[in-house]
């Protein structure tokens, strides 16, 4: 099988982008699909741009978390509320997957306490995301650098949530470059883990530059163990490019382009 890649371009464009242009080149690229983290007023227009290149829009943030993540029991109700409409509108274009975040550990809550909750969370829009065809993907960070205090930051986290909700759209999102800073071992990890994996984010360690030569993980070959799996949904890259965007997305495409 071979990659789907998908473009994260929020991370990648510093103002609004001419969609139409950008995904015709991602299309000409290879990629499969685009990605952006929530739904602003340009989401229309996002989805008409990426349909008239044959580009999935394969996921998007499905709540909002500045007030408390899912590991919150007070912010429950509000992110049930977020989910239910975030997995009408992902159903509605096609969408396969929302990225669904644990929030930072709160005061006096254990790691355990902390994935009883977001499991409690997520068992009660999971119905409604397996009627919809929608995956609800846990998203994996790393509490080290880049999100201080984040508790889904170590894959048997974020696997234990996955398994006291035992959904099969409940998922996580494994970030490639998040683990690799968290706790490495990622070929191995994917392979024993990939029935729980419903998406993918790709940077370069350290930095979350271009995966290329110039940092430490070997995506190459991290592609083409996934390729070696049964996954079959997307691979994001999520990364900021050094020099000119799309010779860089071009050259990174090229590199996780690969089939088992």
């Amino acid at each position: 099988m071979r990659i789907k890649q998908s473009l994260c371009f929020p991370m990648m464009v510093k103002e609004v982008p001419d969609y139409d242009k950008l995904f015709g080149a991602a299309a000409e690229i290879g990629f499969a699909g685009v990605e952006l983290w929530g739904r602003n007023d340009d989401f229309p227009q996002i989805v008409q741009a990426a349909a008239g290149h044959k580009l999935v829009v394969c996921s998007m943030v499905g709540h909002t978390s500045k007030h408390g993540g899912l590991n919150l029991p007070s912010a429950h109700d509000r992110i049930e509320q977020e989910l239910r409409e975030s997995i009408d509108i992902a159903a509605d274009c096609g969408m396969p997957g929302l990225i669904c975040l644990s929030g930072n550990r709160n005061a006096g809550q254990s790691d355990e306490q902390g994935a009883d909750a977001t499991a409690e969370c997520l068992n009660r829009v999971a119905p409604h995301a397996e009627k919809k065809g929608v995956n609800l993907n846990i998203e994996l960070l790393n509490s080290k650098v880049d999100h201080p205090g984040y508790q889904a930051d170590h894959t048997a986290w974020g696997l234990a949530v996955c398994r006291k909700v035992n959904s099969p759209r409940v998922k996580l999102l494994y970030d490639i470059y998040h683990m690799q800073i968290m706790e490495g071992d990622i070929i191995r990890t994917i392979r024993d883990n990939i029935q729980w994996i419903g998406h993918f984010h790709a940077a370069g360690v350290p930095g979350r530059g271009d995966p290329d030569a110039s940092q430490e993980l070997n995506y190459a070959a991290i592609c083409k163990a996934i390729a070696q799996t049964s996954y079959g949904l997307y691979f994001g890259l999520e990364y900021k490019p050094a020099g000119e965007m799309i010779n860089s997305i071009r050259r990174t495409f090229a590199v996780c382009d690969q089939c088992g």
